[in-house]
């Protein structure tokens, strides 16, 4: 990808600030405290010129738009400098509408099963969810061809489970800034820390019946 680039390097490119690179590409969200004022918002963004091959995804709620930022080629999919250039055109419309964008508001959900042979797996999950393979890691990850519902990606196990079964947990993307709160009211709410030697990529914690949750962050994923 030739003008691909980093987490940091959006997230340190001008003009971004209403922007967070989460785990599925650059999110924002734009608080217009109606569905009406988020169809304008939605409408004023589709007049904006080359979208035909480079296009946002957009969900339009009762209080406001989410717009996510993705690179997405037969061999790539992540952040480029297409996408530093439309969050910035993106922002420049919502300030013209006076819209204001709250980024703390943004996460993403990663879906992570866990099997002794990934490949063995794979094809069940394929067929119940009708998703298909991401094109940059297809022996990885699984995506919605309509990007409407949330990624798996498939963990190897160093060994399987007693029972024999595998194990599934997922991943809580979330801004850099918020991952640390997140945690602290996870453990409040009865949680426990399994492992934070990643972190600030991710911590991983479990409720009280052992299920595993990730707060993960584009931190230090260059």
């Amino acid at each position: 990808m030739r003008d691909g680039i980093t987490p940091r390097q959006f997230q340190e490119s001008e003009g971004v600030g209403d922007w967070r690179v989460l785990g599925e590409g650059a999110c924002t969200f734009f608080r217009t405290g109606s569905f009406a004022a988020g169809a304008r918002l939605v409408s004023a963004i589709a007049e904006l010129p080359d979208l035909d091959d480079h296009h946002p995804d957009v969900d339009v709620r009762h209080d406001g738009v989410t717009v996510r930022l993705t690179t997405i080629t037969d061999d790539y999919y992540g952040m480029s400098q297409r996408d530093v250039q439309l969050a910035r055109e993106i922002s420049a419309v919502a300030r013209e509408q006076g819209v204001a964008a709250d980024p703390s508001s943004v996460q993403t959900v990663l879906v992570i099963p866990g099997a002794p042979v990934t490949a063995e797996v794979m094809p069940f999950w394929k067929a119940v969810l009708g998703y298909e393979p991401r094109g940059d890691s297809p022996e990885e990850d699984l995506v919605d061809p309509r990007a409407r519902g949330p990624a798996f990606w498939f963990e190897p196990m160093d060994e399987p489970r007693a029972d024999g079964g595998g194990a599934i947990h997922v991943a809580i993307w979330v801004p850099y800034e918020q991952a640390e709160a997140r945690v602290a009211a996870a453990l409040a709410a009865g949680g426990r820390m399994v492992r934070d030697q990643f972190a600030p990529a991710w911590w991983t914690l479990a409720d009280s019946a052992g299920n595993e949750a990730d707060i993960a962050t584009a931190m230090t994923r260059d």
